[in-house]
């Protein structure tokens, strides 16, 4: 019996405001809202920039009843989110506002998830961890403010969270997570240190790309009901148009933004490279690098980041993602060598006179060559493991079959433990 496969393209994203000084009209958003009250999380690290009391400002102007909470924790785990969910309690809000990086605003989404239909934190995982309950309704408004260029969050309908006991990093994956709108103004982003800059702009890469050589969305089985179909459907001529251009952006203006923080031009432009991306992954989904970073990042022993404000061991995300994605795009190359040969080009590889698939294998070097120049570490060894972990690792990453099923060819336990292999030492 043949599968009917998938015919119908959805496009599922909230609005978005950009441009400079895009924050002084959160106020009139929330006034045509009608909200009169309003929780603001935030990242409290931005106290000491007056960015917290900036939006602080705004919203109270509009006359609304203000409550913050600011213990976000970088890289959000079960148990900060419990602590989270536990702080808004049953209270009710009109709307919520994040203000910071992708853990802010994933911790907003899981307050307001929480608050609107509480349940036990397993019941919205994504399975096989968790029981993958469907979000039974909207959810209340969210205005994403973003602090750092790099997540995507703001317009993505996912939630990403480390499970200590387990040391695996998973996450809760519905269309009415995100946010209602996106609010990106590039002079937030201006606190952000090179090296916040570099693992973010990595992420925006890395999404772009995953989402650009997903599995396409004609090749996946239609579903039974529009309401089951996933929120990653795979790569589709719509979701392409946002990540092309999200990895042209990276590839113009990423080093720019690291070497200079002060470079408006390319702070705005990697902003902007962020949202799109974000609506391009949101929409066709990730694969490989994004499955096997959640181990990465989970099973992390002592390294840590010299730039971020943490005293545990601490992988970034966009940091975790990237270190597989040159070996990754190695295994996916022959699925579509035009595609990754057209990433190469847009980061700056030349490609005249190659084949497809000569071209294609020009990937991985233009990637390990920016990392590189911004100062990434030179592969897994780097961060501490050794040829010892990849059993676990390969674990951690073929339960993320949420992201694997999004890879353009099938995949193996074997298949990830090379792909791990070669990613020990890059260059």
């Amino acid at each position: 019996m043949s599968v009917e496969l998938e015919t119908v393209i959805p496009l599922s994203m909230g609005k978005l405001k950009f441009g400079i000084g895009a924050t002084e009209e959160l106020g009139y958003e929330l006034r045509i809202l009608g909200a009169k009250k309003v929780l603001l999380v935030a990242d409290k690290n931005l106290w000491q920039y007056g960015l917290i009391d900036r939006v602080k400002q705004i919203i109270e102007r509009e006359g609304i009843q203000l409550r913050i909470y600011d213990e976000v924790h970088i890289e959000p785990t079960d148990v900060s989110f419990r602590a989270a969910i536990q702080a808004v309690g049953d209270e009710v809000y009109d709307a919520f506002v994040s203000l910071g990086g992708g853990s802010t605003i994933d911790t907003a989404k899981a307050m307001n998830l929480f608050n609107t239909y509480p349940a036990d934190l397993f019941d919205y995982i994504n399975k096989p961890i968790g029981q993958g309950k469907l979000v039974p309704g909207p959810l209340k408004p969210h205005f994403a403010l973003p602090t750092t260029t790099g997540t995507g969050s703001e317009t993505t309908p996912v939630i990403v969270l480390d499970l200590l006991q387990l040391k695996v990093k998973t996450g809760i994956s519905h269309v009415n997570i995100r946010p209602t709108m996106a609010i990106v103004d590039p002079l937030n982003a201006i606190t952000q240190s090179p090296q916040v800059t570099a693992f973010t702009g990595l992420d925006v890469l890395t999404h772009a790309a995953e989402s650009f050589t997903s599995k396409p969305y004609n090749t996946r089985p239609k579903p039974e009901d529009p309401s089951l179909r996933p929120a990653y459907v795979g790569s589709n001529p719509i979701a392409d148009l946002w990540s092309e251009k999200a990895i042209e952006w990276v590839g113009k203006y990423l080093r720019r933004a690291c070497y200079n923080g002060n470079d408006l031009e390319a702070r705005s432009y990697m902003a902007m490279a962020a949202t799109f991306a974000g609506i391009g992954f949101g929409n066709a989904g990730v694969h490989i690098p994004h499955a096997l970073g959640y181990p990465i990042a989970g099973m992390i022993r002592e390294w840590k980041p010299s730039e971020y404000p943490v005293e545990e061991a601490l992988v970034p995300h966009g940091l975790s993602v990237v270190l597989t994605a040159p070996a990754a795009f190695r295994f996916t190359a022959p699925t579509n060598p035009e595609k990754h040969a057209r990433i190469a080009e847009l980061l700056g590889a030349n490609i005249s006179g190659l084949s497809p698939m000569e071209a294609a294998m020009k990937l991985p070097e233009a990637l390990i060559q920016l990392m590189r120049d911004i100062g990434c570490p030179n592969g897994l060894a780097a961060l501490g493991y050794t040829e010892d972990d990849i059993p676990g690792l390969v674990e951690g990453g073929w339960k993320q079959q949420r992201l694997l099923v999004g890879c353009p060819r099938p995949v193996t336990k074997e298949d990830l433990a090379r792909i791990f292999r070669e990613s020990m030492v890059l260059w």
